[in-house]
C-alpha cells in the first residue's frame, strides 16, 4: 500500500511541475492554421515576430490566433527551408515572448517539455529527456549536425511548437520525428535567424563528423575522433583530415560527445578559430574559418 501511495504521488508531483512549467510558456505559443491543418508557432519577439516550421507557413500568409483568442492574418518575413525555420510577422505589440535558453549547454539527460496543437487539440503537454544535443543518429552512426533529439511525443500539430527545459525555457523548435524521436531546431540557431531576419539561420559549418573516444592523457581525457571530414568544407580546406583527434575547439576543451557541436554552435561563420587536435598522437593546430550552413 505504501509503494502505491507514493507512486501516485510521485506522479501529482510530476504532473504538477510539468504543469508549471506549461503555464510559463503557454501565452507564447500561439495557433497557426496552414492549407486546411494546424501546427503551431513560438512568439520569438514582443513586437509580433513569430518562429514556426517552414512546413507549416509554406504559403505567403498564415491565420495565426493567440492563446487569448485574438486572430490575425501572418506574413512570412523569412524563411530558411534547410532548417525548416520561418518567421511570421503579424501586426501587434507587447506581446508575451518567450524566454530563450542557450540551446550550447543542453546535454542528454535533461528534462524536455514540448507544447503544441496536435490534431487541433490547444497547448497539449508532453514530455521526456534529451537524448541527444547536436548528434543525428543516421544508419552510419552518430553524426555531427545542428539537431536536439529527445524522446517526447510529438503529432501533426506539434510542429513549430517549442521545446522548452524544466524552467519554461525554449531550447528548440520542433520539427518532425526521425524514428521514435523528435527533432528540434537549437534556439541559438532560431535566435541567429531571428536577428538576420532570415538572411541565413546564422549556424556555423565546419564539416566534420567523428566520435568520441578515450585518450589515456594526462592533458587530454577524451577527444573527438575525426571519421569524415566533406571535401570543401572549412575544415578540408584548413588541413583537417580523417584520423585527427580534435581536443579543443577555441578555448573549450573535448570532455564529451556533446563538446563539439555545443562549442560549433557558438562559433559565428567568417570568425577564424584555431582548432587543437593530436595527429599521430602529436599535437598540431589549424585555423579554420567557419562557413554558414546552407
Amino acid at each position: 500500500m505504501s509503494t502505491l501511495l507514493e507512486t501516485s504521488s510521485t506522479t501529482e508531483l510530476l504532473a504538477g511541475e510539468l504543469a508549471e512549467i506549461a503555464t510559463r510558456v503557454v501565452d507564447s505559443v500561439v495557433l497557426i492554421y496552414h492549407r486546411g491543418g494546424n501546427g503551431a508557432g513560438v512568439i520569438w519577439r514582443p513586437d509580433g515576430q513569430i518562429v514556426t516550421n517552414s512546413h507549416v507557413a509554406s504559403n505567403g500568409q498564415v491565420e495565426v490566433v493567440l492563446a487569448d483568442g485574438r486572430k490575425f492574418t501572418g506574413t512570412v518575413a523569412a524563411r530558411h527551408p534547410q532548417h525548416d525555420i520561418a518567421l511570421v510577422k503579424i501586426e501587434a505589440d507587447d506581446l508575451p515572448a518567450v524566454t530563450v535558453a542557450d540551446s550550447s549547454t543542453v546535454r542528454p539527460g535533461q528534462l524536455a517539455v514540448a507544447i503544441g496543437h496536435p490534431l487541433g487539440l490547444r497547448n497539449a503537454v508532453t514530455a521526456g529527456i534529451i537524448v541527444a544535443a547536436g548528434q543525428v543518429v543516421t544508419e552510419r552512426g552518430p553524426k555531427t549536425g545542428d539537431l536536439l533529439q529527445a524522446d517526447v511525443a510529438l503529432l501533426p500539430g506539434n510542429s513549430g511548437g517549442p521545446l522548452v527545459d524544466a524552467e519554461g525555457k525554449v531550447i528548440g523548435i520542433n520539427t518532425m520525428v526521425a524514428g521514435q524521436l523528435s527533432l528540434a531546431i537549437p534556439s541559438l540557431v532560431v535566435e541567429h535567424f531571428v536577428t538576420n531576419r532570415g538572411r541565413g539561420a546564422g549556424a556555423a559549418f565546419l564539416g566534420i563528423i567523428g566520435v568520441l573516444v578515450e585518450l589515456k592523457r594526462p592533458d587530454n581525457e577524451v577527444g573527438f575522433l575525426l571519421t569524415e571530414i566533406e571535401q570543401g568544407t572549412p575544415a578540408d580546406r584548413a588541413g583537417l583530415i580523417v584520423g585527427d583527434i580534435v581536443t579543443a575547439i577555441g578555448e573549450t576543451t573535448v570532455t564529451d560527445q556533446e563538446s563539439v557541436p555545443a562549442t560549433v554552435f557558438r562559433l559565428i561563420p567568417g570568425e577564424a578559430v584555431t582548432i587543437h587536435v593530436l595527429r599521430g598522437g602529436e599535437p598540431r593546430s589549424f585555423v579554420v574559418v567557419p562557413t554558414e550552413r546552407s
